[in-house]
Protein backbone atom coordinates (compact mmCIF):
# COMPACT_ATOMS: atom_id res chain seq x y z
CA UNK A 1 0.00 0.00 0.00
CA UNK A 2 2.48 2.77 1.16
CA UNK A 3 4.82 1.57 -2.54
CA UNK A 4 1.72 2.15 -4.41
CA UNK A 5 0.64 5.51 -2.86
CA UNK A 6 3.98 6.79 -2.88
CA UNK A 7 4.77 5.76 -6.49
CA UNK A 8 1.13 8.32 -7.26
CA UNK A 9 1.84 10.86 -4.99
CA UNK A 10 5.66 11.10 -6.95
CA UNK A 11 3.89 10.71 -10.16
CA UNK A 12 1.03 13.24 -10.17
CA UNK A 13 2.83 15.65 -7.35
CA UNK A 14 6.40 15.58 -9.24
CA UNK A 15 6.89 18.87 -6.86
CA UNK A 16 6.87 16.73 -3.48
CA UNK A 17 10.06 14.77 -4.43
CA UNK A 18 10.64 15.10 -0.75
CA UNK A 19 7.34 12.92 0.19
CA UNK A 20 7.67 9.36 2.06
CA UNK A 21 5.47 7.71 4.49
CA UNK A 22 6.58 7.41 8.20
CA UNK A 23 8.08 3.95 9.08
CA UNK A 24 4.61 3.08 11.13
CA UNK A 25 1.07 3.26 9.73
CA UNK A 26 -2.21 2.12 10.06
CA UNK A 27 -4.81 1.54 7.32
CA UNK A 28 -8.57 1.85 8.14
CA UNK A 29 -12.05 2.54 6.05
CA UNK A 30 -14.33 4.88 6.76
CA UNK A 31 -17.74 4.79 5.11
CA UNK A 32 -18.81 7.90 3.30
CA UNK A 33 -20.53 9.60 5.59
CA UNK A 34 -17.50 10.30 8.49
CA UNK A 35 -15.41 11.50 5.31
CA UNK A 36 -16.07 15.28 6.48
CA UNK A 37 -15.06 14.36 9.90
CA UNK A 38 -12.04 12.67 8.52
CA UNK A 39 -11.16 15.49 6.24
CA UNK A 40 -11.70 17.89 9.13
CA UNK A 41 -9.11 15.49 11.61
CA UNK A 42 -6.36 15.72 8.64
CA UNK A 43 -6.34 19.43 8.35
CA UNK A 44 -6.07 19.82 11.85
CA UNK A 45 -3.79 16.93 12.63
CA UNK A 46 -0.59 18.90 12.92
CA UNK A 47 -2.37 21.33 15.64
CA UNK A 48 -3.72 18.24 17.38
CA UNK A 49 -0.09 16.25 17.93
CA UNK A 50 1.01 18.67 19.41
CA UNK A 51 -1.06 17.49 22.30
CA UNK A 52 -1.29 13.64 21.67
CA UNK A 53 1.77 11.84 20.33
CA UNK A 54 1.01 9.43 17.23
CA UNK A 55 1.41 6.21 19.41
CA UNK A 56 -1.27 7.21 22.09
CA UNK A 57 -3.43 8.25 19.65
CA UNK A 58 -3.06 5.37 17.50
CA UNK A 59 -3.31 3.05 20.70
CA UNK A 60 -6.51 4.59 21.54
CA UNK A 61 -8.12 4.38 18.21
CA UNK A 62 -7.16 0.34 18.55
CA UNK A 63 -8.71 -0.19 21.88
CA UNK A 64 -11.68 2.08 21.31
CA UNK A 65 -12.45 -0.45 18.27
CA UNK A 66 -11.89 -3.44 19.93
CA UNK A 67 -8.75 -4.40 17.90
CA UNK A 68 -6.37 -6.65 19.79
CA UNK A 69 -2.60 -6.06 18.94
CA UNK A 70 0.70 -6.92 20.85
CA UNK A 71 2.79 -3.58 21.87
CA UNK A 72 6.15 -5.17 20.39
CA UNK A 73 4.75 -5.43 16.90
CA UNK A 74 4.12 -1.46 16.46
CA UNK A 75 6.90 0.08 17.32
CA UNK A 76 10.49 -0.08 16.17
Amino acid sequence: MKGGSSAWIHEEFPELVDFAWQDGYGAFTVSKSAVPDVSAYIEHQREHHRTRTYQGEFRALLERHGIEYDERYLWD
